[in-house]
C-alpha cells in the first residue's frame, strides 16, 4: 500500500482482499451524493441488497436471454465480413444500450440520446471536470426521470417490465423514495453502459490479439460456463474497472501500514488484479487456474450485484461474434488508443472480423 496527500492506494491483492471484506472497518459512504446501494453500509446496505439483487437472479438472466440474443445478433449481423470495426463504438456501445433498453424496457427512441450520452460521460469523466462531469450526471437523472415520472401515477396497473417492478419495490416495508429509484437507475445503467463497451473492447481486443487465447475462446463455444471463465480471465488480465473507494471509520493497519480514522482509501484494481504474489504471471491466460483469485467484480458484502447481467450480456455477445466469424485478427496500421484514468481498456480498437 502506498500513500498520495488525498489516499492510500491500496494495490495488492491480499491488502485490496481485506479492505473489500471488511465493511464495517472500511465504509463505502465516500460521495456527497446519494448511491444506492454501492454508496450505502451495514443493515441499510443489506436491506437494499435483499430487495434489489432477485433482479438479477438466475431464473431472471435466463428469461432475458433471448432478447439480449436477438440485440447481439442484430449488432453483429451490421457487421461487413472481412471489414475492420471500431469495437467500442461501433460494438460496445450499441450493444449496451439495445441490451440495457430491452431489459428495462424503455423506449427504443432513447437510443440515440443514451449513445450520445455514453460517449460525453466518457470525456467527461477523462476531462476530471467536475462542472462537466455534474452536468453530465444530471442530463442522465433527467433521462431518468423522463421514463420514471409517467409510470408513478400508474400504480394501480399490472407492472409491465422491470422498471416498472423497481418503482413497486418495497425496503423494510416502505415504498422507494424518488431520488432511491433515481440512484438505482443510475447505478444499474449509467456505469454500465460504458463499462459494457470497455469490457466488449478488453476481450475482443485479446482474442484478436493471440491467436492462442482465439483458439482456446472458440473450443468454449459450446460450454457457456467454461466461457464465462474466459471472460473473466481476459478482464483479469486488462482489467476495465480502474479503482473504488473506502473510507476507514476507525483506526487501523492495512499491509502493516497504520490507516487513521476518516482516511480515504483507493483500491486500485488494475495491480490488484495482476499481483505476481497471487498470480505467479500476471499475462498468462489461465481461466480456470486463475478463478478463484479473480477479483474484477470486486468482493465482499459489497461485490457487484450486476455481475450476472454483465456476464450474461458479454458471452452472448461474444456467442454471437463468434458464430459470424472464423477469426479476429488486429490491423497493423491501426494500433488503437487506451483509455486515460479514471477509465480503463481501451478508448478505440479496431478489430478486423473475417
Amino acid at each position: 500500500m502506498t500513500a498520495d496527500p488525498t489516499y492510500l492506494r491500496v494495490t495488492t491483492h491480499a491488502d485490496a482482499l481485506a479492505v473489500v471484506t471488511d465493511a464495517e472497518t472500511f465504509s463505502s459512504k465516500v460521495s456527497r451524493f446519494l448511491q444506492v446501494p454501492n454508496g450505502l453500509d451495514g443493515e441499510e446496505h443489506a436491506a437494499f441488497r435483499r430487495a434489489l439483487d432477485p433482479f438479477f437472479s438466475e431464473e431472471r438472466m435466463a428469461g432475458l436471454e433471448g432478447a439480449v440474443r436477438a440485440v447481439a445478433r442484430r449488432v453483429v449481423s451490421d457487421i461487413e465480413p472481412g471489414s475492420t470495426v471500431e469495437v467500442i463504438r461501433e460494438v460496445g456501445i450499441t450493444f449496451a444500450v439495445d441490451a440495457m433498453l430491452a431489459w428495462l424496457g424503455w423506449p427504443q427512441e432513447l437510443e440515440q440520446e443514451l449513445v450520445d450520452w455514453v460517449l460525453e460521460n466518457a470525456a467527461a469523466t477523462r476531462s476530471g471536470d467536475l462542472e462537466r462531469t455534474t452536468e453530465v450526471a444530471q442530463w442522465f437523472d433527467d433521462i431518468i426521470g423522463r421514463v420514471v415520472d409517467p409510470r408513478a401515477t400508474r400504480f394501480s396497473e399490472p407492472a409491465k417490465d422491470v422498471t416498472d417492478e423497481l418503482i413497486r419495490t418495497e425496503v423494510d416495508g416502505r415504498q422507494l423514495a424518488r431520488p432511491e429509484i433515481i440512484s438505482i437507475l443510475r447505478n444499474w445503467t449509467g456505469g454500465d453502459l460504458g463499462s459494457l463497451a470497455l469490457c466488449a473492447g478488453v476481450v475482443l481486443h485479446q482474442i484478436a490479439a493471440d491467436p492462442r487465447i482465439e483458439a482456446d475462446v472458440r473450443s468454449r463455444r459450446q460450454d457457456p460456463e467454461a466461457l464465462i471463465l474466459a471472460i473473466d480471465e481476459m478482464l483479469r488480465i486488462d482489467d476495465p474497472f480502474v479503482s473504488n473507494r473506502r473510507v476507514a471509520t476507525r483506526d487501523t493497519a492495512v499491509g502493516g501500514c497504520p490507516v487513521a480514522r476518516g482516511q480515504r482509501l483507493l483500491i486500485e484494481w488494475r495491480p490488484v488484479n495482476r499481483d505476481p504474489e497471487r498470480f505467479a504471471d500476471p499475462d498468462a491466460y489461465e481461466p480456470e487456474a486463475n478463478a478463484s483469485g479473480n477479483l474484477v467484480w470486486g468482493a465482499g458484502p459489497h461485490v457487484c450485484p450486476g455481475r450476472p447481467l454483465a456476464m450474461l450480456e458479454l458471452r452472448v455477445l461474444l456467442e454471437e461474434i463468434l458464430d459470424a466469424t472464423t477469426d479476429l485478427s488486429l490491423p497493423a496500421d491501426q494500433p488503437g488508443e487506451r483509455a486515460e484514468k479514471p477509465l480503463g481498456g481501451w478508448a478505440r480498437k479496431p478489430v478486423t472480423f473475417s
